[in-house]
């Protein structure tokens, strides 16, 4: 009798624990898509940069890039731009995570009752939720600019679902650096970084055009492992190549991310707790 008790109460604990995570989880999506909406000119920004984007690059550059195999370079282009504006969304997550850190407002968090893990999965989320908004503007932006996906709309939302999974492995580094970096500022600079990883792939020339000595660390590069993989999904010019890994690019967008949730979320967590110390 005295077992049934303890195991009834153990359960009823861990589903108590597991409801107000999840409860306190929420709460913080929604004060996070609160502050978007009284603060809309920072969602416009971030639209912004990768809309722009699009238009310089397929219309003022495109007639002058070249696409292996030929073919259209905006059709080329296109799953490039929806994974850079995912890539650059580091930076908003860092520079959102360093400014609350800054402001004490994690402090805060950390002296009411409520659920650890909330801090950082609420941000999680609704930096997911702005990630999907995000990518679903551009890809109406692309349909509008003659974008289609020529494999058919199955396809279509795996690649998307790729996408996002490297949003979300982004995230956590966007995380771990808002708590290590000292200020917004610092935080902003991380462009200086995401810039040139961003360049140095296959998000606007196909590695087999760079230089030889390059071309390996571009396609090498987890962002471009991405965007070829939605290149083969999309059914869009200028997917595969000659080295292994643009030959399974499929698995390594899938590989990658994993590996870089496995080495960013243990760091933030030990970076949060020892907030404390």
């Amino acid at each position: 009798m005295s077992t049934a008790v303890t195991t009834v109460s153990a359960a009823t604990t861990t589903g108590g624990r597991a409801y107000w995570a999840l409860a306190d989880c929420l709460t913080l999506v929604r004060r996070t898509l609160l502050n978007y909406r009284r603060n809309p000119v920072a969602i416009l920004w971030q639209l912004g940069f990768p809309i722009v984007s699009v238009l310089l690059y397929g219309f003022v550059f495109g007639s002058a890039m070249r696409v292996p195999g030929g073919g259209d370079y905006r059709a080329f282009l296109m799953p490039g731009m929806f994974t850079m504006a995912m890539a650059f969304g580091l930076m908003n997550t860092a520079v959102a995570v360093v400014t609350d850190s800054g402001k004490g407002v994690v402090d805060r968090f950390r002296s009411m009752p409520m659920a650890p893990s909330a801090v950082a999965t609420g941000r999680a989320l609704s930096d997911l939720v702005i990630a999907t908004a995000e990518l679903a503007v551009l890809a109406v932006t692309a349909l509008a600019i003659g974008w289609t996906p020529g494999n058919g709309p199955g396809p279509a939302v795996l690649g998307f679902g790729l996408i996002l999974l490297l949003r979300f492995s982004l995230i956590w580094a966007g995380v771990w650096c808002g708590l290590v970096l000292p200020n917004a500022e610092a935080a902003g600079a991380l462009y200086a970084v995401v810039f040139p990883v961003t360049m140095i792939s296959s998000v606007y020339v196909a590695p087999s055009l760079m230089p030889s000595w390059l071309a390996p660390v571009a396609a090498w590069n987890p962002i471009s492992s991405t965007v070829t993989a939605t290149r083969e999904l999309f059914g869009n010019p200028g997917a595969g190549g000659g080295s292994w890994i643009e030959q399974h690019a499929v698995l390594m967008a899938v590989v990658w991310p994993l590996v870089l949730v496995a080495l960013f979320l243990p760091l933030a967590v030990r970076r949060y707790q020892a907030l404390s110390r």
